[in-house]
Order: C-alpha cells, then structure tokens, then sequence
C-alpha cells in the first residue's frame, strides 16, 4: 500500500541518485525503495510534439526522499518532473505534466523544440515491476500497463509496444542485450570492455558448447577470428538461431570463400544474407581499436532497427 508523506517530504531537494537509462536499474530503485518502506513514483514519457530526445516510454523512479534516476528528456527537465513526482507522492495522486509548447512551465524550455507529456504514477505495490523484473532476469520480454482511471500498474507477460492501446497505456521491456563474442585478439578484448562499459551483457566464448544455449532473439553475435575453420561452428550456431545480429571478420574475398564453404553445407543465400561481413559500420578499420568501435556502431545500429521494426 502506498504510505503516506508528510509535507516535509515533499518540499525535499530533488537530487540524481546516479545517471542511467537502465529500465531494470530503473524498475530496481523503485522496488528498493518500496521495500525499505519509501513511497516512490515511476515518471513516464507518454506523449511527444515535435522533437525529442528520449523515445516514448522513457522514464524515471522518484522515491519520497527526492532521490530518483533515469532520464525523459536530454537533462532539460528531470529536476523539475521529480519535483512533480514529489509533490503527486504527497497527494496521493496521479497526474500528468507537460514542458516545452504549451506548458505552464515557460522558464523550462525544450532546446529540440516542441513539447512532451510525463505521466507520473504512484507505485502502489512493487509486484507488477517485480513480475517484469524477473522476467528480464529470464530473457522475456515483459511490460507495464495501466489505465487512467484506476491506480497502479498491471504486469504483461509477454513482448508488446509501447504507446497507447484504446484507453490505457503500455511500456514494453526487453531483455538486456547481449552479446556472444568468439575470437583471440586485442580487438575482441577491447569490444568486450566497451560493450560492458555501454550497458550489453557480454558471453566471451571459446567453446561453440558454451555458445549455443545463450544465443536468443537479444543477443548480437560478434566473430573476430581471423581463421574460416575457427569461426565456422559458432556460426553454424548463429544461422540457427535468431540473433538480430551476426557479423564476422574479413575481407570481401574472405566472406566470398566463406559463403561458398556455407552453401556447401547446405545454407541458402538468404541465410547466409544474415551475415554482416565485413563486419563494422565503416570499413577498413584495421587498429584493435577503431575495430572495436566500428563493430559495436554496427551492433547498436542493427539492435535500434530490430527495436523499431517490433
């Protein structure tokens, strides 16, 4: 049950806990805060006229005491939407907020012009955020769904889109996404450390036994072997799965013989289609370095296109 705040609370300083766009970090503050008995508000991005920075469904968790993270606009407005959040936690009510064109708010404005509505809810039970919670621990795809005229949220269990269905409204979620990383160099060691560093979960693998159980719809898989013969079980092992992204190493007469080695066994030209190769979003990157780069700008770009299509 939500607890009551006393006014003292909600004339606390609204101050970042710490900066993320994490939604399970985000989801995990609020139920933290529920459990050690805070009153908290989930600050959601529901409607956008013009520009924006962040995407419909971005969102933030304020807890009672002004601590919150995530981020709905590009830092234009957190401050002032948890100051919101504090003032709907010591109402007891819902409400809705809006920045940019036709707000009341004309000292905040929106630098990419336009404007946005932030929908921000009471979290009246930590249950439904922990029933997506776990869900994303099990690489499931899950949402949050509510409706204007009744309090809280319900769980979805299964991949929806975010935005508005008849009356209510729905975030969806996926799984973290990961990336399956094969090959022994410099450059697969720096790929790995910057795709932890940028929020992916990352499967180092040596064994294509190891490999095959973790490729799923979120995973990228990432082959940096510099040898045909290495490289082909593991991508015998991408081609039947469902990854949205698979890219190899070489050149173009070196994807030309590993096409052929394909269609030897039996893969058709569309499977083999699926394969980025030369793998990177710019070419001829040949320094550990700027491989690393050019391999997560393509991973990135192929993981927003999937999103998009969904």
């Amino acid at each position: 049950m939500l607890q009551h705040v006393t006014a003292q609370h909600s004339q606390c300083t609204p101050r970042a806990a710490f900066q993320t766009d994490d939604p399970l970090v985000i989801l995990r503050f609020a139920t933290d805060a529920l459990h050690a008995g805070m009153a908290s508000a989930l600050v959601t991005l529901t409607d956008i006229h013009g520009g924006s920075a962040r995407p419909r469904g971005a969102q933030m968790a304020v807890r009672e005491d002004g601590q919150y993270c995530g981020v709905v606009s590009g830092g234009c407005v957190e401050a002032a939407a948890a100051y919101e959040a504090l003032e709907a936690i010591h109402s007891g009510r819902d409400r809705d907020v809006i920045y940019g064109q036709g707000s009341p708010y004309m000292d905040i404005v929106l630098p990419c012009g336009g404007s946005i509505t932030l929908h921000i809810r009471l979290i009246r039970s930590a249950q439904p955020l922990l029933s997506v919670l776990t869900a994303l621990e099990q690489r499931q795809a899950a949402g949050l769904r509510w409706h204007p005229d009744a309090p809280g949220f319900s769980a979805v269990s299964h991949a929806l889109n975010t935005g508005r269905d008849k009356q209510t409204f729905q975030v969806s979620y996926r799984p973290r996404p990961r990336i399956m990383l094969a090959g022994r160099s410099a450059a697969a060691d720096i790929t790995a450390r910057i795709a932890e560093a940028a929020g992916y979960e990352v499967h180092s693998c040596n064994s294509v036994h190891s490999a095959s159980g973790i490729i799923d719809d979120d995973t990228a898989v990432v082959l940096l072997y510099h040898d045909l013969h290495q490289e082909l079980p593991f991508l015998e092992a991408a081609l039947h799965a469902a990854p949205f992204y698979i890219g190899a190493l070489g050149s173009e007469r070196t994807h030309q013989r590993r096409s052929e080695s394909l269609i030897q066994r039996g893969y058709s030209p569309q499977a083999i289609a699926r394969i980025s190769a030369p793998i990177g979003l710019f070419p001829k990157a040949r320094d550990a370095g700027s491989l690393a780069l050019s391999v997560l700008a393509d991973v990135a770009a192929a993981r927003t296109a999937m999103l998009e299509a969904r």
